[in-house]
């Protein structure tokens, strides 16, 4: 029996264009709907096309180098092939770092921040620990070299799932409403000015086609605009399945075992068209990445999406 080739879905004209001017690509959505895996894949592309790239992840268990096949590099930034930088951002290191650039020696620092005193007093600032580590992403962003250009020309951030992106997101705009002027609210105020410039920031929400994955996602895009004043400009729905047969195709004379497989195939992709429809009404482009039948999810899958990535952008 030949198996019919699937029918080509009728999306959206390209739209990684959506992204190809932004320095900072923010990742994010329900917990495991494949974002650090499509964060992975936004990082390679984009240091295939010539970007200096950098791509974090924010205080969680490092995955993001084991999907690019590298050793861990951990709370340094590091190089790990070409135009391709990774960091895994941790509270401890980000806050050293933070209050060296604010205190500029060392000495200071110790004697100031290895305070048991301070250190006890600093658990009541709100927010503290999120508002280093978005600084120092933030501060990367910044960052020249001696000749005047950005270190980094893009950094894709893997960022926390939903209630937690929510939270890490609106730092900047809780400290201003809590602190009074001073060091730490100038460093808010442009972290927050940051954040919400679309033309240097964009946010990528991901998705599966399920029904409580694309709830949140839903949820999620009002929540964002409403509490960080940051609108979302690309859904990714991940594992996208396309139909493959029609009525009659499902009607002809095939083995009754060949029929189930082929009925609950089209269940699926019922609900991967149902999931893209709902996902459309956000008024946002949709990316498709069609689900991989893979045995294993490391450089291989995310080749595989940078692959998606890369023909989307070359589409007419």
């Amino acid at each position: 029996m030949v198996i019919p080739a699937p029918r080509r879905v009728n999306v959206q004209p390209p739209v990684i264009s959506e992204l190809s001017d932004k320095r900072l690509l923010i990742v994010t959505g329900k917990g495991g709907v494949g974002k650090t895996t499509l964060s992975a894949a936004l990082a390679l592309q984009s240091a295939r096309e010539g970007n200096k790239t950098l791509v974090c992840e924010v205080n969680a268990k490092e995955r993001v180098t084991g999907l690019l096949g590298k050793a861990e590099v951990g709370p340094e930034v590091t190089s790990i092939e070409d135009n391709l930088w990774a960091v895994n951002l941790r509270p401890a290191e980000a806050m050293r770092e933070y209050a060296l650039m604010v205190l500029r020696f060392e000495s200071i620092y110790s004697a100031v921040f290895e305070n048991r005193l301070v250190r006890y007093f600093l658990r009541f600032i709100p927010s503290l620990q999120e508002l280093v580590l978005l600084g120092k992403i933030l501060f990367h962003l910044k960052e020249k070299k001696p000749d005047g250009t950005f270190r980094f020309d893009r950094i894709v951030v893997d960022a926390p799932a939903t209630g937690h992106a929510i939270t890490f997101l609106s730092v900047p705009q809780v400290i201003l409403d809590t602190v009074p002027p001073g060091a730490l609210a100038t460093d808010a105020t442009w972290m927050r000015d940051l954040l919400v410039d679309p033309k240097v920031t964009a946010l990528v929400l991901v998705s599966l086609p399920e029904e409580l994955p694309v709830n949140e996602t839903l949820e999620l895009h009002d929540a964002l605009k409403a509490r960080v004043r940051l609108t979302p400009q690309l859904v990714v729905l991940n594992g996208y399945i396309p139909r493959r047969f029609g009525p009659a195709e499902l009607a002809a004379g095939l083995a009754d075992e060949v029929r189930e497989v082929a009925r609950a195939h089209e269940v699926r992709a019922d609900l991967s068209e149902a999931s893209r429809v709902r996902l459309l009404t956000l008024g946002l482009p949709v990316l498709l990445v069609p689900r991989l039948f893979l045995p294993a999810f490391g450089r291989g899958a995310v080749e595989e999406v940078a692959t998606c990535f890369a023909k989307e952008r070359a589409a007419p």
